[in-house]
Parts: C-alpha cells; sequence; structure tokens
C-alpha cells in the first residue's frame, strides 16, 4: 500500500510573492537571505533532492540531474499563518483572512474572557513571545494573572509559569478563550507553558484551533479506512480532525526521531509532519545561526529517512508560509515555499509555480484515489491528472 509523507519545514519561504508589499514584506525571502547571511548552506541532501534548482541558494547550487521533482507554490489563500497553509495544502483555500489584533484584545473579549477564567490578566498587546516573558514574567508570578498576547497572526497566546497555573488548567482556559475569541474570527489560541527563571518556554505548548469548514483531504483518507498520521502540531491545526493518531514532539530533533519511527511502522497511507523549531526558535527570533544548524541537522537525518522508502513511498517537502530570520520585523513573511517531491518510482521534472498549496491535496487524490477531493481545485504534481 502506498505511504505518503508530507514534512512541513515551518516558515521556509522561498521568496516574496506578488502581493508581499501588501502585507509589509517586501524583499523576503527566508531561504535565500539566510543562505547569503551566513555565507552559504552545506546542505548535500537537499541538494541532491533539487532545493537550489528553485531559487538561488548560496552554497547549494542547481543539481545536475535532481532526484526529486522540484519548484515552489503560490497560496492563494489571503494571510501568511499556519492553519492558513496547512488549510490550504488539504484543500480549503481561504478568500477572507483571520482576523488580527495589532492593538491588542478588545473588551469584549477580554471581560469576558476574565470572567470564564475567574481572575485578571495581564499584557493584552502584540509582543514577542520571549521578550514578554522577560517584562511580565515576575509579575505574573506574584500576581497568578495569565499573560494574554498576541502576534501578527491571528492568534490569542496565553503563557502561564507551570508552577503557578498548571499546564492542564491553562489548557482550560484556551478551551475557554477559543469558545470567545472564534465569533470574532479568531483562528486559533495558544498555550505557552514557561519555567524559570530565567525564563523559557517549554514543549507543553498546545494549539486549540478552529475547525475546518469543510472535509479536507485528511478527512477523505481518514473515511476511507487509510491511516492518516501527524508528527507535532499538525493535528492541532485541523482541530485534530481527520487523523488516526497524533503524536506530540518536543523540537525537531524529537520530531524526526518519531516520524521516523511512525513511517517505519504504518502499513500505508499519510504521515503529516511539522518541525516547528524552524519557525518558533530561529524565524521568529532571526537567529539565522540557529535556523543554519537546524537545516543540517535536517539534511543529514533526511538521509538516512531515505534509506528506507520502498516503491510505494512518497514524500513531499514543503512549508507554510515565511519567517525570514534576517528580515527588520520577527513576524511570518508572506512568501512562495518549496516544493520537493520525491519517491522511486516518480521521474524527476521541474514543477514551476504552483498555483497553490492545494496542489499537496490533488497529489494525495491522486495518490489515494480520493474521487471527492477538488472542490477548490488543484492539479496533482505527477503531471498526470488534473482535478476540476
Amino acid at each position: 500500500m502506498s505511504k505518503a509523507t508530507i514534512i512541513v519545514i515551518d516558515g521556509m519561504g522561498v521568496g516574496e510573492m506578488p502581493d508581499a508589499a501588501s502585507y509589509g514584506d517586501t524583499g523576503a525571502n527566508t531561504l535565500g537571505n539566510l543562505s547569503r547571511a551566513v555565507g552559504g548552506l552545506n546542505l548535500p541532501v537537499l541538494q541532491s533532492l533539487g532545493l537550489g534548482n528553485i531559487l538561488p541558494v548560496k552554497g547549494v547550487p542547481p543539481a545536475e540531474a535532481p532526484l526529486a521533482s522540484w519548484g515552489r507554490m503560490l497560496e492563494l489563500s489571503q494571510g501568511k499563518d499556519t492553519i492558513t497553509g496547512h488549510w490550504e495544502m488539504m484543500g480549503i483555500i481561504s478568500d477572507k483572512p483571520f482576523k488580527t489584533f495589532p492593538q491588542g484584545f478588545p473588551p469584549e473579549i477580554m471581560d469576558a474572557f476574565e470572567r470564564a477564567i475567574g481572575r485578571g490578566t495581564l499584557g493584552n498587546r502584540a509582543a514577542s513571545g520571549t521578550q514578554i516573558l522577560e517584562e511580565l514574567g515576575a509579575e505574573h508570578i506574584s500576581t497568578g494573572r495569565p499573560i494574554v498576547y498576541t502576534s501578527a497572526d491571528s492568534v490569542f497566546q496565553i503563557a502561564a509559569h507551570e508552577d503557578v497555573i498548571s499546564p492542564d488548567e491553562l489548557y482550560a482556559m484556551c478551551e475557554a478563550a477559543l469558545a470567545i475569541v472564534r465569533p470574532h474570527n479568531v483562528c486559533r489560541v495558544i498555550a505557552r507553558p514557561f519555567v524559570g527563571p530565567p525564563f523559557k518556554r517549554t514543549y507543553r505548548r498546545k494549539d486549540f484551533a478552529i475547525e475546518p469548514p469543510r472535509d479536507t483531504a485528511l478527512d477523505l483518507m481518514s473515511r476511507k479506512g487509510l491511516e492518516v498520521i501527524s508528527v507535532g502540531k499538525v493535528c492541532d491545526m485541523f482541530s485534530r480532525r481527520g487523523f488516526t493518531q497524533c503524536i506530540k514532539s518536543h523540537g525537531n530533533d524529537d520530531g524526526m526521531q518519531k516520524m521516523a519511527e511512525a513511517h517505519s511502522s504504518m502499513l500505508g497511507g499519510l504521515l503529516f509532519c511539522n518541525l516547528v523549531d524552524f519557525d518558533t526558535l530561529y524565524g521568529h527570533r532571526n537567529d539565522t545561526q540557529g535556523y543554519t544548524g537546524a537545516l543540517v541537522e535536517f539534511d543529514a537525518w533526511l538521509k538516512g529517512f531515505l534509506k528506507s522508502f520502498g516503491p510505494d513511498d512518497h514524500l513531499l517537502i514543503t512549508a507554510d508560509h515565511g519567517c525570514d530570520p534576517t528580515y527588520p520585523t520577527t513576524d511570518h513573511t508572506r512568501e512562495y515555499v518549496p516544493i520537493l517531491f520525491y519517491g522511486k518510482s516518480h521521474a524527476p521534472r521541474a514543477l514551476g509555480t504552483r498555483q497553490g498549496f492545494i496542489d499537496i491535496g490533488a497529489t494525495l487524490a491522486e495518490i489515494f484515489n480520493l474521487e471527492d477531493f477538488g472542490e477548490g481545485g488543484g492539479k496533482s504534481l505527477t503531471g498526470l491528472k488534473a482535478l476540476p
């Protein structure tokens, strides 16, 4: 039975999209700018697959005969957040961006939230997650009030010290918050447990997202009796819908290990993984050296992972948005994302610029014969079938 693996290198964009200026992201190019900022990257496995054929990457020249099909994908949906990107891959094109609150959340949201949790809050502004802990962490410990903040994305984030508010209590607060912000078109609430001082966020993070408005490729696959396994935060992006198993991970290293274990044990179906550290630890913190090291580690791991592939295995490597660590801000950036499509049964070819992340879902539809997929369009990356 066929197995497909999707690896999302969270935030690894490959150049500004035509509408980047309207998002304030002119000149963004996560991978290209990173490679120049660090004097070049050394990624022999990704290079052999065709990463350097997608765009100029210093240190990663184009392969003469790439082992994978290569290209980039334009996002049809409005926005540049994680949920929008993941949803579009699976067939949901969002024609209206989720609402953001750069000036903080209005009283009707905050008053309702404080009533629901029975205590006051701190913060309520757009902020860097690490910076706001430094500013308000001590006051949070002394008052017991959770820290509420947002970003350029449509997120309601709640930070709490694990010794002050337990992770389980924090998760309950997030569930209450999701019910309150859902009517305001906010797509996600994030629990941000931390420890210290020195204050440091832990891997007990949990995302609470609204459900997709209609069936995705995940729903169609699981309904068909196929395995649909998530590693990392992907499961939360779909409110756990459509998955037969959700595997939590604690960063990239743990995610790669669990992905290899799941791949070796599954009989067929989809393995969908997000490597979040690229975005959370490095892109958002403008850490070019950390980002570089993470790419080198992923490249080395990928060499062994590909050795486990059989003739019916398929691999798609992509991203969900940009998060340029060289950019003046620490926010996501509106960029094309890469696509590398590998399989021993594939004939590598240039994929060009794909009109929508939805082409990933269309590819799954062809591999697994999902007859009801295609409401939003999409063309399989195999080039053999176009969906209406």
